[in-house]
């Protein structure tokens, strides 16, 4: 096993986590080969390294530091790793009926890991202090923030969500300062532009919440506070449980934060829901 020290035991991580934990200390050609292991973890060991190293646009020597930099020799041993994933019960593509209650099982992990993140506490009170809160998310990350758009509604008003349909982003930022606060919902396969709007997201002088998997490391140096929350990826599509349960927990935490004023708003809007007949 390689000698670099990382920040928790190389052992026990996974490969993705391995490079959300060093990704600060990477170069930048490491940091491009990584974001290539990264949109490749499905099919990684169908590929030579030297292959990778082309999918990259880095050397073969780049690709090589980049491996040892991760714990792992060589290669090799980064494929022996992804068989251990796979016998541990988590595949990367699906081989026939999934095992129920090994998903089950990972789920729960998944979730576990999304909500005691150490930082909801902190995210909930400024969301709860802000003028005004912009929840945004393209693609998959869309109903994410939506569902988290319309739980802080209950709690508090002036909660916007963004990018409306077929609508650009730029003229939801203009009026946006230091008393507001963007919550940016951002996991994998993010949109060309996703690291520009965070630019001009920061340059508002608002708090900027970045939500994502280990994939959006990248980004987190231009967020406020960096929340990872996991995806898992045991079956052929990208499972958002963990997500929507971290929803929750800081929807949860935000609504506590606001205290009487949160509560009274939750209690004329179901009196509002009577009126109008228009939930059951």
């Amino acid at each position: 096993m390689a000698t670099e020290v990382m920040t928790r035991g190389a052992g026990s991580m996974r490969i993705d986590e391995r490079i959300a934990d060093r990704h600060d200390a990477l170069t930048p050609q490491e940091r491009r080969a990584a974001a290539t292991l990264l949109e490749h973890l499905d099919d990684l060991a169908t590929y030579r390294a030297a292959e990778l190293a082309d999918l990259a646009g880095v050397s073969r020597a780049t690709m090589s530091r980049l491996f040892r930099s991760l714990g792992f020799e060589d290669f090799d041993e980064v494929r022996e790793h992804l068989r251990a994933l796979r016998s541990a019960g988590e595949p990367r593509r699906i081989d026939g009926a999934p095992n129920a209650e090994a998903l089950a099982s990972l789920e729960q992990a998944a979730i576990l890991r999304a909500i005691e993140h150490p930082r909801i506490p902190e995210v909930a009170g400024r969301l709860a202090l802000a003028t005004r809160v912009l929840v945004i998310g393209w693609r998959n990350s869309y109903p994410i923030a939506l569902h988290l758009r319309e739980q802080l509604a209950q709690a508090r008003s002036d909660v916007l969500i963004a990018p409306a349909p077929g609508q650009t982003t730029g003229e939801e930022l203009v009026g946006l300062g230091q008393d507001d606060v963007i919550v940016v919902v951002g996991f994998r396969r993010r949109p060309q532009g996703f690291a520009e709007f965070l630019t001009e997201a920061s340059g508002t002088g608002a708090s900027v919440v970045l939500i994502g998997d280990p994939t959006a490391v990248a980004h987190a140096s231009q967020a406020s506070i960096w929340l990872e929350c996991p995806l898992q990826h045991s079956l052929a599509f990208d499972s958002y449980a963990a997500p929507m349960a971290l929803v929750s927990v800081l929807a949860d935490a935000v609504l506590g934060a606001c205290g009487r004023a949160g509560s009274r708003r939750v209690g004329r809007i179901t009196e509002t829901y009577e009126r109008m007949g228009e939930v059951e």
